[in-house]
């Protein structure tokens, strides 16, 4: 079994190629959901939903995000409103929002509701959410403290980043199985995520890392670097902005107490 500690889209697109080569029902990817956001009253999970549609082949291919052939009526009608259009949400993604907002309403974990979805997508791959316990990824930025999404589509990841901290990750559990499944896998891999706001809220959850790092030689890394600059989102400033060399030597030493083994592009 291989368990693979995911972010959003690169770690996406390394378990489209993982899932072609091996079982899928052999893998486990442990996904953050310290990116989520409550909007519109709707639960959304972007690096679920990310990975979840590029599994099932559905991911936009432009954008690396949301349903491929989506259309924008909701969004459209409520700009009429003046509405909260600056996280754009298509009609076909709005309704796995919906579902998962109902599920959750109804006394449904994360991690139920997670792979009800998945099902409905024919996503064998087992996604598990970080945790079923509320963690929100929060930086300070022009010394002010804002949500993830504020800074990542609201200000397009345009300012420097002061701090990170993950709030509620010291209440947090861990999925169900995660412990589990990261003592007994063959080969634990550390997804080509950013590694300070997409892996580290997974290795924040209590118990985690420790699980992490008592498997370390067993344990592949895949550098989301690539000859100095992240392939997409702001990890390469951000590893600067926080004082980390923006290089594959800046994540090595990131990733060295926890991985043995450095994959580099």
């Amino acid at each position: 079994m291989i368990v693979a500690l995911a972010g959003g889209v690169g770690a996406a697109r390394l378990l489209r190629g993982v899932q072609a080569v091996v079982a899928p029902d052999t893998v486990t990817a442990v996904v953050n959901t310290g990116d989520d956001i409550v909007l519109h009253g709707l639960h959304i999970s972007p690096d679920l939903d990310t990975v979840t549609y590029t599994l099932a082949g559905a991911i936009n291919p432009e954008t690396g995000w949301g349903v491929t052939g989506e259309t924008w009526a909701a969004m459209d009608a409520l700009e009429r409103y003046r509405g909260a259009t600056w996280f754009r949400l298509g009609d076909k993604d709005l309704a796995t929002h919906l579902y998962r907002t109902q599920r959750l309403g109804e006394g449904a974990p994360l991690s139920l509701v997670t792979r009800e979805i998945a099902s409905a997508w024919g996503v064998a791959v087992g996604l598990v959410p970080m945790s079923d316990d509320r963690v929100e990824t929060r930086l300070v930025v022009d010394g002010q403290e804002i949500g993830f999404q504020e800074y990542f589509v609201g200000r397009q990841h345009s300012v420097p980043v002061e701090s990170v901290r993950f709030d509620g990750v010291e209440r947090a559990r861990p999925g169900p199985g995660v412990l589990e499944a990261l003592a007994g896998a063959e080969r634990v891999v550390l997804c080509p995520s950013n590694p300070i706001v997409s892996i580290g809220p997974v290795l924040a959850v209590p118990g985690i890392e420790a699980a992490v790092r008592a498997r370390r030689d067993d344990v592949v890394a895949v550098s989301p670097i690539v000859a100095g600059a992240a392939i997409k989102g702001p990890a390469d400033h951000m590893l600067a902005e926080l004082g980390h060399e923006p290089s594959v030597v800046g994540v090595a030493r990131l990733y060295a107490p926890l991985a043995a083994t450095l994959v580099v592009d």
